[in-house]
């Protein structure tokens, strides 16, 4: 058969239920019929004008909360990029034909994100189902019994939204402490004698998967190598704050005592496998020479660290990856490997967050990454993180939080 272009402006308009697009700034993009007929309005009256501006609150009744309810659900799916169901609401509708005078009208919304290649919300899709009729059809037979379920209803479906509200609440206030508490963990600069460092941290924008990336920095005993490391804990809040303050302070004492990076990390490894919250967590670590200029590395599991020549020549360290941490101890102890560097070069140690896009292959955000720091490498450090996020990291903010280091060699 004959393939033939879809008409999606047709499928839209035949969908069925009330359908229609929002702009972020929460203008009408369009509406399909059903959503007009059920509406009351045509589509001059709607396409182009802010949806509060084509339906306002009931100036008649004191206790409406529709426009209230909509515009945080519409916010919501702003911030965290993700679908909306909303409770029932009673939302009442001027007559068209005769201003002045409100329908009591209930509907069930629920509101969904379109998002762009970038990860942004570009458009909202609002969908509402008109339950009106269904709810002042319960009870019928029985007269005054249709006001009392329409009662019960409504008094239902505000109590849960209600309870959501609240939980809202409860988890933001729970984000705010784990960031707090993570940024006492985590040092605001470097504290190694190198210089020449910047380190960035940025948690995920509207959503609760914070605060599990880490990063540390140590000066090892000899005096001229220093231990640069990340990780990323799976989960988020106050619980990965907890197990992310723990691991990095055990491979910050590991680092100044061991061998080398392969076995701090075995040391770390073995301490995670008895920690709760720890499952699946990866790091990465580094030990740096500066008398040799050579780069010791070992990962568990983690993105490799990046490494930019002086001459732009870009070198991924992954030579020595092994299991994340909490893998079940291995009488083998975890690989390392070396490789070398001329002055002027740059590494770049980051988490998942950095790279990772929803329907994207991982190797894409890693060449982006690598032409982003080889294309701004004769900056310095502090700049260089900056091109880097700004680059790399959607303008509407990231999914998942962010931990980068930059280190000019």
């Amino acid at each position: 058969m004959k393939d033939t272009a879809i008409d999606y402006a047709a499928v839209f308009q035949s969908l069925p239920g009330m359908v229609a697009l929002l702009t972020p700034e929460l203008v009408f993009a369009d509406a399909n019929a059903e959503f007009l007929e059920g509406a009351g309005r045509t589509r001059e009256q709607v396409v182009g004008r802010p949806i509060f501006e084509v339906f306002p609150d009931n100036p008649n009744d004191p206790s409406a909360n529709g426009m209230r309810n909509l515009q945080a659900s519409l916010n919501r799916v702003l911030d965290t990029g993700e679908r909306d169901a909303m409770a029932l609401q009673r939302y009442d509708v001027e007559r068209a034909e005769r201003p002045g005078e409100w329908e009591v009208r209930y509907w069930s919304p629920v509101n969904a994100p379109v998002l762009g290649p970038d990860g942004k919300v570009v458009l909202l899709v609002h969908r509402v189902e008109d339950v009106t009729e269904l709810i002042r059809a319960r009870g019928r037979p029985t007269g005054g019994r249709t006001r009392v379920l329409e009662a019960e209803l409504y008094t239902r479906a505000r109590e849960l939204q209600d309870l959501n509200e609240r939980l809202r609440k409860a988890h933001a206030r729970e984000r705010e402490v784990a960031l707090a508490l993570q940024a006492a963990m985590l040092p605001a600069r470097p504290q190694v004698r190198h210089e020449q460092i910047a380190v960035r941290y940025r948690p995920a924008v509207g959503a609760l998967n914070v605060c599990g990336d880490w990063y540390d920095l140590v000066d090892l005993v000899d005096g001229h190598r220093i231990g640069v490391s990340v990780g990323d804990v799976v989960g988020h809040g106050l619980a990965a704050s907890c197990v992310m303050g723990q691991l990095r302070s055990a491979l910050s004492a590991a680092s100044r005592v061991a061998a080398g990076p392969g076995q701090a990390l075995d040391v770390l490894g073995r301490y995670a496998h008895v920690v709760d919250g720890a499952e699946s967590a990866t790091a990465v670590t580094t030990f740096i020479d500066f008398n040799r200029h050579t780069i010791t590395y070992s990962s568990a599991g983690h993105p490799p660290p990046v490494l930019v020549h002086a001459d732009g020549r870009v070198e991924f360290l992954d030579r020595a990856t092994d299991p994340p941490l909490d893998a079940p101890p291995d009488p083998v102890p975890r690989v390392q490997a070396t490789t070398s560097y001329a002055e002027g070069a740059t590494l770049a140690l980051y988490t998942d967050g950095l790279i990772e896009r929803r329907h994207e292959d991982i190797y894409t955000g890693l060449d982006r990454l690598a032409e982003a720091l080889r294309r701004h490498r004769t900056a310095g450090p502090e700049a260089l993180a900056d091109e880097v996020l700004l680059e790399l990291l959607p303008s509407g903010g990231a999914t998942d939080d962010t931990a980068l280091v930059i280190v000019r060699l």
